[in-house]
């Protein structure tokens, strides 16, 4: 029997949203309204009673599945966490109902920035992913409506490629002064009481209120000590870019009521003006308004400036002849690919030719599909011809000796005096493997490698 069998109710997917943004009203495809109302102490809230229906707690957990991730506090991976919840389940699913359930503390991790710096993550236990995850499946379809059409990130039908088409947009219609907007270590600063008293005003259910209080109360573990948090929801488990989208909402309808033209993706915000006089109220504003809320404007990283520099997402925009705005990826990504780049093709690695292209085309694709908008094929074929460039002096590092170069270019159709240039020079890996071997180690040979091509 599944680890959650209990009586079906109604699924999150089958119901919609009715009323205004006052009280939210859930209602089933059979026409059963759920409305917020106190919830008794054996059936739950309406809500939670939704996210913990077996049909969306099996759609949860191959979403938690899928996004794969690390254990939590408790060390227990996605196999070992379902397993564990064959028999512990009823336990926690009655505690979730009577609201006495406790999450588990979240893990602390440190990444490094791209930029320079760290980034904090909280790794919540996979069973506490799992309730998120539902409770995110049940609760975004009734939040989601309400947020302003100009909010984009962590949104169903919305990316950052939306975002940036959107950006350009109000570049290429005259408003050439961004207002651009970093929030100061925004996950970790969020005021708990401001976020839930705004998630209060849209989902009047106490049952889900008071688990979502315990998620943010459950504080985070590291060298083995719990600590206590008063503020931020880290980054790292499924409700926080909700929760995200949420607070700032505030701040959006403000932006919209007064009609300007921004775009955000969680807490990175531009806001497109005509003059930099105009910028700068608006950034008066935009301090006043994350003021409110207890947030603070990075002042290093936030600007009124020209579009033209200034990155968004990853890109920036430039200006074609006839005046067209175009999109290309900004300096400080572009410089970070090609240094992950050297280290992926770092001819000191001891790593066979194969397991290196494992390596690259994972990265390569990924980097590719997400730069995709770039309007710059000068750039994407110089890239390509250094990428290749890089395959072929492993290539020739790997055939070591002269002698067998010189076979090898043979073998690959290489007239005779250029096997013999190369396997002269065979230490000389970088120079060989340039223009020399260009009608040797052709396009093709990449292609038969798995080298994707950016171009």
């Amino acid at each position: 029997m599944p680890m959650w069998e209990a009586p079906r109710q109604m699924s999150a997917q089958a119901g919609r949203l009715e009323g205004g943004r006052g009280e939210a009203v859930w209602t089933s495809g059979s026409g059963e309204a759920f409305r917020p109302r106190h919830a008794t102490q054996n059936t739950g809230s309406a809500l939670l009673v939704a996210a913990l229906t077996r049909e969306n707690l099996q759609r949860a957990l191959q979403r938690v599945r899928a996004n794969k991730g690390a254990a939590g506090v408790d060390g227990l991976d996605i196999d070992q966490t379902a397993e564990h919840l064959r028999t512990a389940w009823p336990v926690i699913r009655e505690q979730l109902l009577r609201g006495t359930y406790r999450p588990s503390p979240v893990r602390r991790v440190t990444i490094p920035k791209p930029e320079g710096g760290e980034r904090e993550l909280g790794i919540p236990t996979v069973t506490d992913r799992l309730i998120q995850q539902a409770l995110l499946q049940v609760l975004q379809p009734i939040l989601d409506p309400t947020f302003s059409k100009h909010s984009y990130g962590f949104r169903p039908g919305r990316s950052a490629h939306d975002a940036v088409l959107t950006a350009q947009s109000y570049v290429q219609s005259g408003r050439r002064i961004v207002v651009d907007v970093d929030l100061e270590k925004f996950f970790d600063r969020v005021n708990h009481d401001i976020l839930m008293d705004r998630l209060q005003q849209r989902i009047a259910d106490p049952g889900v209120i008071r688990l979502i209080r315990a998620y943010l109360n459950s504080g985070i573990m590291s060298d083995g000590l719990v600590q206590q948090r008063m503020m931020g929801t880290p980054q790292g488990g499924p409700l926080s870019p909700l929760l995200a989208n949420v607070l700032l909402d505030e701040v959006d309808r403000e932006l919209e009521r007064r009609g300007h033209c921004f775009v955000r993706y969680a807490d990175d915000a531009n806001v497109y003006v005509r003059s930099r006089r105009s910028g700068e109220r608006v950034m008066a504003l935009l301090r006043r308004l994350y003021g409110k809320l207890r947030l603070t404007v990075n002042e290093t990283k936030s600007a009124v400036d020209y579009v033209f520099g200034r990155k968004f997402l990853g890109y920036t925009f430039w200006m074609a002849p006839g005046g067209v705005i175009k999109r290309k990826v900004a300096v400080k990504p572009l410089m970070t690919f090609k240094q992950r780049i050297r280290q992926l093709t770092s001819r000191s690695g001891g790593r066979s030719l194969p397991d290196v292209m494992d390596r690259l085309r994972s990265y390569v694709l990924g980097w590719r599909a997400y730069f995709r908008l770039a309007q710059t094929p000068k750039v994407w074929r110089e890239l390509d011809k250094w990428l290749r460039h890089r395959v072929r002096a492993i290539q020739l590092k790997q055939w070591k000796r002269g002698k067998t170069m010189y076979r090898e270019l043979m073998a690959l159709g290489a007239k005779p005096d250029v096997a013999q240039r190369v396997a002269a020079n065979s230490r000389r890996w970088w120079r060989n493997s340039g223009m020399l071997l260009n009608a040797v180690l052709t396009l093709d040979w990449s292609d038969r490698l798995g080298l994707p091509r950016l171009s």
